[in-house]
This record gives C-alpha cells, structure tokens and sequence, in this order.
C-alpha cells in the first residue's frame, strides 16, 4: 500500500522487503483550470505547468538540470518524459502529466540532492489550479508499484504564486530518501527557483 505524505515528512526509498529501490519514477500530476462558462455552464482552461529537476551537490552548488528543454541529465541518470501543456480536464483521471525518471545507482557521487520543482509556464498561479501532487512509483509509471504519494492542499499562501518547490531526493548514508516539501515561492524562473531550493532547503 502507498505512502500518503504530508508536508515535511521524509521517508527511505526503501522496498517493503527491505532492498533499496535503485530505479524510481516520479509522476507530476495536477488538474486545469475550472471556470463558468456562459448560460451557467462550466469551461475548462489548460494549465501548462514544467516539472523540472535540479542536481545539487553537497555543497548546494547546481551540478545540472532537467527540465522541458533538456530531457536527459549530462549523467545520463534522469530523463524527464516531456512537456504537458494541459493538465487533467474534468478532475484527477490518475494519470501522471510529466514523469522523471531517476536511475539511482548511476546518479553520479558528487550529485547530494535532486531538486523537484513546478513552473507555470504561462504564469497560471496556483491559488487557481485545483490540485496538484505526485507519485513516485517504484518501477515504470503505470506498471510498477506506486510506493508513496503526495496531494498538496492548496491553501492561502499560494495565491499569486507561479513556482513551487514539491520535494526532493537526497543521499542519507549509503541510501536515498525523499522528503516532501510542497512550498510556493515568490520566485518566477527555473533557475530562480533552484535558487530557492539551495537557499532554503539544500542543507
């Protein structure tokens, strides 16, 4: 049964058997834009959010990043599945928009952290979008087991917000563990909200 995370919960990325998850994939999911239409109807406006990923190392330098302009890490470890220009339409139809997938034995030893992060391409900000959350599968997306989730509430704080912080994955001894962070930023940019992350959450 899958993990429900709250914000600022960390967990092992470990198998129920114990064995360390070496490949995992992490699905982006979130809803459009719920409207009135005319006559009373309702009309539903695309949501063009970036799931991207920052490599850190332990220092909270920027190693590299994945996003919708470059799909694969230099390490060729993350690959990311491309860019979802909609959303789901009609509410969560348990599908994944964007996915990363992370092999984590060939992350490379100088990478410490993987920063996920959310941007609203067309400055959608998220006191609107309905819901938003992720999936980390163990395994393929849609084949494997989802180990854990996370739904991030949406409260006050994120209205007029475009980016957010939704967690990350870091090195803890010889194993890798996920931490749920879940934050609207003020910040507007890719690289600003990485910039974000080294600040307030790298260490």
């Amino acid at each position: 049964m899958a993990i429900s995370l709250s914000k600022g919960q960390r967990i092992s990325l470990e198998k129920q058997d114990g064995g360390t998850l070496d490949y995992i994939e992490i699905g982006v999911n979130w809803g459009a834009i719920e409207k009135k239409g005319f006559f009373g109807g309702k009309k539903h406006v695309a949501v063009d959010l970036d799931a991207s990923v920052g490599l850190f190392d332990a220092q909270g330098n920027l190693v590299d990043t994945v996003f919708f302009q470059k799909l694969t890490s230099s390490c060729g470890s993350i690959k990311h599945s491309g860019d979802d220009r909609v959303g789901d339409t009609g509410g969560d139809d348990g599908q994944d928009n964007e996915v990363i997938q992370i092999d984590l034995k060939s992350v490379p030893a100088n990478v410490d952290k993987l920063a996920l992060v959310l941007n609203s391409f067309s400055m959608q900000n998220f006191g609107e979008i309905p819901f938003a959350g992720i999936r980390i599968h163990d395994g393929k997306a849609g084949k494997g087991n989802i180990f854990a989730t996370f739904d991030v509430a949406n409260d006050p704080s994120f209205s007029g917000r475009v980016s957010m912080i939704m967690g990350s994955v870091y090195r803890h001894e010889n194993t890798w563990k996920f931490r749920s962070i879940g934050a609207a930023i003020p910040e507007k940019r890719l690289q600003d909200s990485l910039a974000a992350f080294a600040r307030d959450y790298a260490n």
